[in-house]
Protein backbone atom coordinates (compact mmCIF):
# COMPACT_ATOMS: atom_id res chain seq x y z
CA UNK A 1 0.00 0.00 0.00
CA UNK A 2 1.23 3.46 -0.91
CA UNK A 3 1.19 6.26 1.63
CA UNK A 4 -0.62 8.27 -1.03
CA UNK A 5 -3.56 5.86 -1.41
CA UNK A 6 -7.09 7.24 -0.90
CA UNK A 7 -8.86 6.51 2.38
CA UNK A 8 -12.61 6.97 2.88
CA UNK A 9 -14.48 7.37 6.18
CA UNK A 10 -18.27 6.97 6.17
CA UNK A 11 -19.96 8.75 9.05
CA UNK A 12 -20.11 12.17 10.64
CA UNK A 13 -19.71 11.70 14.36
CA UNK A 14 -16.84 11.66 16.81
CA UNK A 15 -15.42 8.41 15.43
CA UNK A 16 -15.20 9.83 11.91
CA UNK A 17 -13.51 13.04 13.03
CA UNK A 18 -11.02 11.24 15.26
CA UNK A 19 -10.20 8.71 12.56
CA UNK A 20 -9.26 11.45 10.11
CA UNK A 21 -7.14 13.10 12.79
CA UNK A 22 -5.38 9.84 13.62
CA UNK A 23 -4.62 9.07 9.97
CA UNK A 24 -2.88 12.40 9.58
CA UNK A 25 -1.05 12.05 12.90
CA UNK A 26 0.13 8.59 11.87
CA UNK A 27 1.62 10.13 8.74
CA UNK A 28 -0.83 9.23 5.98
CA UNK A 29 -0.34 11.73 3.14
CA UNK A 30 -2.93 10.46 0.68
CA UNK A 31 -6.49 11.69 0.19
CA UNK A 32 -8.80 11.35 3.18
CA UNK A 33 -12.51 11.78 2.54
CA UNK A 34 -15.30 11.90 5.12
CA UNK A 35 -18.81 11.31 3.77
CA UNK A 36 -21.73 12.14 6.05
CA UNK A 37 -25.43 12.63 5.47
CA UNK A 38 -25.48 15.38 8.09
CA UNK A 39 -25.10 19.04 7.13
CA UNK A 40 -22.71 19.52 10.06
CA UNK A 41 -19.03 18.73 10.33
CA UNK A 42 -18.29 15.89 12.79
CA UNK A 43 -19.45 16.57 16.32
CA UNK A 44 -19.63 14.71 19.62
CA UNK A 45 -22.99 13.59 20.93
CA UNK A 46 -22.87 13.48 24.78
CA UNK A 47 -23.46 17.25 25.12
CA UNK A 48 -26.71 16.84 23.16
CA UNK A 49 -28.32 15.27 26.23
CA UNK A 50 -26.22 17.15 28.77
CA UNK A 51 -24.54 20.57 28.62
CA UNK A 52 -25.76 21.67 25.18
CA UNK A 53 -29.33 20.64 25.92
CA UNK A 54 -29.13 22.53 29.21
CA UNK A 55 -27.78 25.64 27.47
CA UNK A 56 -24.46 25.39 29.32
CA UNK A 57 -22.35 24.87 26.20
CA UNK A 58 -22.33 26.67 22.88
CA UNK A 59 -22.96 24.96 19.58
CA UNK A 60 -19.34 25.54 18.57
CA UNK A 61 -18.18 23.51 21.57
CA UNK A 62 -19.72 20.26 20.31
CA UNK A 63 -17.59 19.98 17.16
CA UNK A 64 -14.66 17.58 17.02
CA UNK A 65 -12.48 20.11 15.17
CA UNK A 66 -12.66 23.78 14.21
CA UNK A 67 -14.08 24.34 10.74
CA UNK A 68 -10.69 25.30 9.32
CA UNK A 69 -9.07 22.07 10.51
CA UNK A 70 -10.37 20.02 7.58
CA UNK A 71 -8.88 22.32 4.97
CA UNK A 72 -5.68 22.68 6.96
CA UNK A 73 -5.31 18.89 7.13
CA UNK A 74 -6.43 18.39 3.52
CA UNK A 75 -9.43 16.29 4.58
CA UNK A 76 -12.26 16.35 2.05
CA UNK A 77 -15.43 16.80 4.08
CA UNK A 78 -18.52 15.85 2.06
CA UNK A 79 -21.58 17.04 3.97
CA UNK A 80 -25.22 16.18 3.29
CA UNK A 81 -24.15 13.29 1.10
CA UNK A 82 -25.49 9.79 1.49
CA UNK A 83 -23.59 6.63 0.62
CA UNK A 84 -26.03 4.32 -1.15
CA UNK A 85 -23.80 1.32 -1.77
CA UNK A 86 -20.45 -0.15 -0.86
CA UNK A 87 -18.56 -2.40 -3.29
CA UNK A 88 -15.79 -4.30 -1.47
CA UNK A 89 -14.53 -5.99 -4.65
CA UNK A 90 -14.21 -2.85 -6.75
CA UNK A 91 -13.22 -0.86 -3.63
CA UNK A 92 -15.51 2.05 -4.17
CA UNK A 93 -18.59 3.64 -2.63
CA UNK A 94 -21.57 5.04 -4.50
CA UNK A 95 -23.22 8.30 -3.42
CA UNK A 96 -26.83 9.38 -3.79
CA UNK A 97 -25.98 11.60 -6.77
CA UNK A 98 -24.32 8.73 -8.63
CA UNK A 99 -20.75 9.74 -7.85
CA UNK A 100 -18.30 6.88 -7.26
CA UNK A 101 -15.42 7.27 -4.79
CA UNK A 102 -12.55 4.76 -4.86
CA UNK A 103 -10.71 3.73 -1.73
CA UNK A 104 -7.68 1.73 -0.71
CA UNK A 105 -8.91 1.50 2.89
CA UNK A 106 -12.34 2.33 4.25
CA UNK A 107 -13.67 2.95 7.75
CA UNK A 108 -17.33 2.46 8.65
CA UNK A 109 -18.17 4.94 11.40
CA UNK A 110 -21.88 5.08 10.66
CA UNK A 111 -23.02 4.99 14.30
CA UNK A 112 -26.51 4.04 15.36
CA UNK A 113 -30.06 5.37 15.10
CA UNK A 114 -32.78 5.62 17.75
CA UNK A 115 -35.31 2.80 17.81
CA UNK A 116 -38.64 4.16 16.70
CA UNK A 117 -41.79 3.84 18.73
CA UNK A 118 -44.25 1.66 16.83
CA UNK A 119 -47.43 2.55 18.74
CA UNK A 120 -50.25 4.32 16.92
CA UNK A 121 -49.68 8.07 16.98
CA UNK A 122 -45.90 7.80 17.19
CA UNK A 123 -45.56 9.62 13.88
CA UNK A 124 -46.84 12.90 15.37
CA UNK A 125 -44.68 16.01 15.05
CA UNK A 126 -44.19 16.44 18.79
CA UNK A 127 -42.89 12.91 19.34
CA UNK A 128 -39.16 13.54 19.59
CA UNK A 129 -35.97 11.50 19.63
CA UNK A 130 -32.40 12.46 20.44
CA UNK A 131 -29.46 11.63 18.21
CA UNK A 132 -28.51 14.70 16.18
CA UNK A 133 -27.86 18.29 17.11
CA UNK A 134 -31.15 19.35 15.53
CA UNK A 135 -32.94 16.86 17.81
CA UNK A 136 -31.31 18.46 20.85
CA UNK A 137 -32.39 21.90 19.68
CA UNK A 138 -36.00 20.77 19.25
CA UNK A 139 -35.97 19.34 22.75
CA UNK A 140 -34.49 22.56 24.11
CA UNK A 141 -37.38 24.49 22.55
CA UNK A 142 -39.91 22.08 24.04
CA UNK A 143 -38.46 22.10 27.56
CA UNK A 144 -40.09 25.19 29.03
CA UNK A 145 -41.72 25.91 32.39
CA UNK A 146 -44.93 23.94 32.99
CA UNK A 147 -44.69 22.05 29.69
CA UNK A 148 -46.00 18.51 30.11
CA UNK A 149 -43.22 16.16 29.06
CA UNK A 150 -43.66 12.38 28.92
CA UNK A 151 -40.43 10.41 28.46
CA UNK A 152 -40.85 6.86 27.18
CA UNK A 153 -37.85 4.84 28.30
CA UNK A 154 -35.84 4.96 31.52
CA UNK A 155 -32.36 4.39 30.13
CA UNK A 156 -29.52 6.91 30.08
CA UNK A 157 -30.96 9.08 27.31
CA UNK A 158 -34.41 8.99 28.85
CA UNK A 159 -33.19 10.01 32.30
CA UNK A 160 -30.78 12.66 31.03
CA UNK A 161 -33.49 14.30 28.93
CA UNK A 162 -35.91 14.03 31.86
CA UNK A 163 -33.38 15.84 34.05
CA UNK A 164 -32.92 18.58 31.45
CA UNK A 165 -36.68 19.03 31.10
CA UNK A 166 -37.20 19.19 34.85
CA UNK A 167 -34.35 21.68 35.30
CA UNK A 168 -36.11 23.85 32.72
CA UNK A 169 -39.23 23.83 34.89
CA UNK A 170 -41.27 21.31 32.92
CA UNK A 171 -43.67 18.78 34.39
CA UNK A 172 -42.02 15.41 33.71
CA UNK A 173 -43.12 11.77 33.75
CA UNK A 174 -40.80 8.89 32.87
CA UNK A 175 -42.37 5.64 31.69
CA UNK A 176 -40.31 2.46 32.15
CA UNK A 177 -41.44 -1.00 31.05
CA UNK A 178 -39.38 -2.93 33.62
CA UNK A 179 -39.52 -2.98 37.41
CA UNK A 180 -37.00 -0.13 37.68
CA UNK A 181 -34.98 2.08 35.34
CA UNK A 182 -31.36 0.95 34.92
CA UNK A 183 -31.83 -2.13 37.10
CA UNK A 184 -30.46 -4.53 34.46
CA UNK A 185 -27.41 -2.31 33.97
CA UNK A 186 -26.59 -1.30 37.54
CA UNK A 187 -28.38 -3.70 39.85
CA UNK A 188 -31.28 -2.74 42.07
CA UNK A 189 -29.49 -0.84 44.85
CA UNK A 190 -27.49 1.38 42.50
CA UNK A 191 -30.48 1.89 40.21
CA UNK A 192 -32.56 3.08 43.17
CA UNK A 193 -30.10 5.96 43.57
CA UNK A 194 -31.11 7.34 40.17
CA UNK A 195 -34.82 6.72 40.70
CA UNK A 196 -34.78 8.53 44.05
CA UNK A 197 -32.73 11.35 42.51
CA UNK A 198 -35.43 12.02 39.93
CA UNK A 199 -38.25 11.56 42.42
CA UNK A 200 -36.64 14.10 44.74
CA UNK A 201 -36.55 16.55 41.84
CA UNK A 202 -40.28 16.11 41.21
CA UNK A 203 -40.15 13.68 38.29
CA UNK A 204 -42.79 10.96 38.33
CA UNK A 205 -41.18 7.62 37.48
CA UNK A 206 -43.82 5.09 36.48
CA UNK A 207 -42.63 1.50 36.19
CA UNK A 208 -44.16 -1.54 34.48
CA UNK A 209 -45.67 0.97 32.08
CA UNK A 210 -46.67 -0.34 28.65
CA UNK A 211 -47.62 2.20 25.98
CA UNK A 212 -50.75 1.29 24.04
CA UNK A 213 -51.03 4.33 21.78
CA UNK A 214 -50.61 8.08 21.62
CA UNK A 215 -53.71 10.22 21.63
CA UNK A 216 -54.27 13.42 19.69
CA UNK A 217 -54.95 14.54 16.15
CA UNK A 218 -53.90 16.82 13.30
CA UNK A 219 -50.33 15.57 13.52
CA UNK A 220 -49.82 16.29 17.20
CA UNK A 221 -49.96 14.01 20.21
CA UNK A 222 -51.74 15.27 23.31
CA UNK A 223 -51.08 12.31 25.55
CA UNK A 224 -50.00 8.72 26.07
CA UNK A 225 -52.49 5.94 26.71
CA UNK A 226 -51.11 2.97 28.63
CA UNK A 227 -52.28 -0.63 28.36
CA UNK A 228 -53.84 -0.39 31.83
CA UNK A 229 -56.16 2.29 30.45
CA UNK A 230 -54.55 5.25 32.20
CA UNK A 231 -53.82 8.40 30.21
CA UNK A 232 -50.98 10.88 30.61
CA UNK A 233 -51.46 14.30 29.01
CA UNK A 234 -48.43 15.55 27.11
CA UNK A 235 -47.28 18.59 25.19
CA UNK A 236 -44.18 16.69 24.05
CA UNK A 237 -43.34 13.00 24.06
CA UNK A 238 -39.66 12.03 24.17
CA UNK A 239 -38.76 8.51 23.10
CA UNK A 240 -35.58 6.91 24.41
CA UNK A 241 -35.94 3.16 23.93
CA UNK A 242 -32.48 2.30 22.67
CA UNK A 243 -30.68 2.40 19.34
CA UNK A 244 -29.94 0.09 16.44
CA UNK A 245 -26.57 0.06 14.63
CA UNK A 246 -26.46 1.62 11.18
CA UNK A 247 -25.16 -1.51 9.49
CA UNK A 248 -27.24 -1.51 6.28
CA UNK A 249 -24.33 -0.65 4.00
CA UNK A 250 -22.22 -3.44 5.45
CA UNK A 251 -25.04 -5.96 5.35
CA UNK A 252 -25.94 -5.20 1.73
CA UNK A 253 -22.27 -5.40 0.76
CA UNK A 254 -22.01 -8.91 2.21
CA UNK A 255 -19.94 -8.10 5.30
CA UNK A 256 -20.53 -10.14 8.43
CA UNK A 257 -23.16 -8.38 10.52
CA UNK A 258 -24.47 -9.44 13.92
CA UNK A 259 -25.75 -6.66 16.18
CA UNK A 260 -23.53 -4.29 14.23
CA UNK A 261 -20.58 -4.80 11.93
CA UNK A 262 -18.49 -7.71 13.19
CA UNK A 263 -14.76 -6.98 13.55
CA UNK A 264 -11.70 -8.63 15.03
CA UNK A 265 -9.63 -7.04 17.79
CA UNK A 266 -7.89 -4.84 15.21
CA UNK A 267 -11.31 -3.51 14.10
CA UNK A 268 -11.00 -5.27 10.72
CA UNK A 269 -14.30 -6.41 9.23
CA UNK A 270 -14.84 -9.61 7.24
CA UNK A 271 -14.06 -7.70 4.02
CA UNK A 272 -10.50 -6.88 3.05
CA UNK A 273 -9.42 -3.29 3.75
CA UNK A 274 -12.67 -2.32 5.50
CA UNK A 275 -12.67 -1.41 9.18
CA UNK A 276 -15.38 -0.30 11.62
CA UNK A 277 -15.31 1.82 14.78
CA UNK A 278 -17.73 3.41 17.21
CA UNK A 279 -21.37 2.50 17.84
CA UNK A 280 -21.66 0.38 14.70
CA UNK A 281 -18.72 -1.94 15.49
CA UNK A 282 -19.31 -5.24 17.24
CA UNK A 283 -15.63 -5.80 17.98
CA UNK A 284 -13.81 -8.70 19.60
CA UNK A 285 -12.32 -7.59 22.92
CA UNK A 286 -9.22 -9.67 23.72
CA UNK A 287 -9.19 -8.89 27.44
CA UNK A 288 -12.86 -9.77 27.90
CA UNK A 289 -12.71 -12.61 25.35
CA UNK A 290 -15.97 -11.70 23.67
CA UNK A 291 -17.40 -9.40 21.06
CA UNK A 292 -18.82 -6.11 22.33
CA UNK A 293 -20.77 -3.34 20.68
CA UNK A 294 -20.45 -0.36 23.00
CA UNK A 295 -22.74 2.63 22.46
CA UNK A 296 -20.76 5.10 24.50
CA UNK A 297 -18.59 8.11 23.81
CA UNK A 298 -15.30 6.56 24.90
CA UNK A 299 -15.37 3.91 22.18
CA UNK A 300 -16.02 6.52 19.50
CA UNK A 301 -13.15 8.54 20.96
CA UNK A 302 -10.51 5.81 21.21
CA UNK A 303 -11.33 3.10 18.67
CA UNK A 304 -10.56 5.28 15.63
CA UNK A 305 -6.91 5.61 16.63
CA UNK A 306 -6.55 1.83 16.64
CA UNK A 307 -8.46 1.52 13.37
CA UNK A 308 -6.32 4.21 11.72
CA UNK A 309 -3.09 2.56 12.83
CA UNK A 310 -4.20 -0.76 11.38
CA UNK A 311 -5.43 0.84 8.16
CA UNK A 312 -1.83 1.99 7.78
CA UNK A 313 -0.45 -1.51 8.15
CA UNK A 314 0.09 -1.96 11.87
CA UNK A 315 -1.43 -4.73 13.94
CA UNK A 316 -2.78 -3.15 17.11
CA UNK A 317 -5.55 -4.54 19.29
CA UNK A 318 -8.29 -2.42 20.82
CA UNK A 319 -8.57 -3.54 24.43
CA UNK A 320 -9.59 -0.50 26.45
CA UNK A 321 -12.24 -1.27 29.03
CA UNK A 322 -15.69 0.18 28.29
CA UNK A 323 -16.30 3.52 30.00
CA UNK A 324 -19.27 5.88 30.18
CA UNK A 325 -20.53 8.72 32.30
CA UNK A 326 -23.67 10.68 33.05
CA UNK A 327 -24.54 14.03 34.62
CA UNK A 328 -28.03 14.48 36.06
CA UNK A 329 -28.91 17.43 38.31
CA UNK A 330 -26.09 17.56 40.88
CA UNK A 331 -25.07 13.94 40.35
CA UNK A 332 -22.04 12.98 38.33
CA UNK A 333 -21.32 9.33 37.59
CA UNK A 334 -18.51 7.43 35.87
CA UNK A 335 -18.53 3.71 35.09
CA UNK A 336 -15.71 1.52 33.84
CA UNK A 337 -15.58 -2.17 33.07
CA UNK A 338 -17.98 -4.75 31.75
CA UNK A 339 -20.40 -7.07 33.51
CA UNK A 340 -21.91 -9.77 31.29
CA UNK A 341 -25.56 -10.65 31.94
CA UNK A 342 -25.62 -12.47 35.25
CA UNK A 343 -21.85 -12.10 35.53
CA UNK A 344 -21.63 -10.31 38.90
CA UNK A 345 -22.51 -12.25 42.03
CA UNK A 346 -22.51 -9.18 44.29
CA UNK A 347 -22.05 -5.41 44.48
CA UNK A 348 -19.83 -3.88 47.16
CA UNK A 349 -20.41 -0.24 48.12
CA UNK A 350 -17.72 2.12 49.39
CA UNK A 351 -19.42 5.23 50.76
CA UNK A 352 -23.08 6.13 51.15
CA UNK A 353 -25.69 5.36 48.52
CA UNK A 354 -28.22 7.34 50.60
CA UNK A 355 -26.02 10.44 50.35
CA UNK A 356 -25.32 9.71 46.66
CA UNK A 357 -21.59 9.71 47.22
CA UNK A 358 -20.08 6.29 46.76
CA UNK A 359 -18.24 3.78 44.60
CA UNK A 360 -20.03 0.57 43.63
CA UNK A 361 -17.85 -2.40 42.69
CA UNK A 362 -19.29 -5.29 40.69
CA UNK A 363 -17.54 -8.55 41.54
CA UNK A 364 -17.45 -12.15 40.45
CA UNK A 365 -15.75 -14.29 43.04
CA UNK A 366 -12.87 -12.21 44.34
CA UNK A 367 -12.29 -10.17 41.20
CA UNK A 368 -13.70 -6.80 40.20
CA UNK A 369 -15.48 -6.71 36.84
CA UNK A 370 -16.56 -3.06 36.89
CA UNK A 371 -16.74 0.00 39.09
CA UNK A 372 -19.10 2.96 39.23
CA UNK A 373 -18.27 6.19 41.04
CA UNK A 374 -21.05 8.59 42.01
CA UNK A 375 -19.96 12.06 43.08
CA UNK A 376 -16.53 10.64 43.90
CA UNK A 377 -13.80 11.92 41.62
CA UNK A 378 -10.37 10.89 40.36
CA UNK A 379 -10.90 7.19 41.02
CA UNK A 380 -11.49 5.77 37.56
CA UNK A 381 -7.81 5.07 36.85
CA UNK A 382 -7.25 3.11 40.08
CA UNK A 383 -10.48 1.19 39.42
CA UNK A 384 -9.24 0.45 35.90
CA UNK A 385 -5.98 -0.88 37.37
CA UNK A 386 -7.87 -3.07 39.85
CA UNK A 387 -9.94 -4.57 37.04
CA UNK A 388 -7.04 -5.11 34.67
CA UNK A 389 -4.73 -6.52 37.34
CA UNK A 390 -7.37 -9.12 38.27
CA UNK A 391 -6.32 -8.62 41.88
CA UNK A 392 -7.97 -10.86 44.46
CA UNK A 393 -10.12 -8.55 46.54
CA UNK A 394 -11.24 -8.69 50.15
CA UNK A 395 -14.74 -7.20 50.41
CA UNK A 396 -14.14 -5.63 53.82
CA UNK A 397 -11.10 -3.67 52.65
CA UNK A 398 -12.81 -2.80 49.37
CA UNK A 399 -15.75 -1.27 51.22
CA UNK A 400 -13.57 0.68 53.65
CA UNK A 401 -12.99 4.26 52.40
CA UNK A 402 -10.00 4.55 54.74
CA UNK A 403 -8.15 1.95 52.67
CA UNK A 404 -6.72 3.64 49.55
CA UNK A 405 -7.68 1.93 46.32
CA UNK A 406 -4.02 1.77 45.41
CA UNK A 407 -3.42 -0.41 48.47
CA UNK A 408 -5.65 -3.08 46.94
CA UNK A 409 -3.50 -3.64 43.87
CA UNK A 410 -2.28 -7.22 43.69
Amino acid sequence: MSNNDPFVIIGGGLAAGRAAEALREHGHRGPVTIVTDEPERPYTRPPLSKEYLLGKKSRESIYVHPEAWYADQDVDLMLSRRVTALDPLAKRVALDDGQQIPYAKLLLATGASPRRLTAHGAECDNVLYLRRVTDSERLKEAFVPEARIVVIGGGWIGLETAAAARMAGADVTVLERSDMPLQKVLGREAAEVFVSLHSDQGVRVQTRAEVDHLTGGDGRADGVRLTDGSHLPADTVVVGVGVTPNDRLAREAGLEVDNGVVTDQALRTSAADIYAAGDVANAYHPRLERRLRVEHWANALHQPRTAAANMLGRNEAYERLPYFYTDQYDLGMEYIGYVPPGGADRVVFRGSADERKFIAFYLSGNRILAGMSVNVWDVIEPIRTLIESESLIDDTRLANPDVPLEALFG
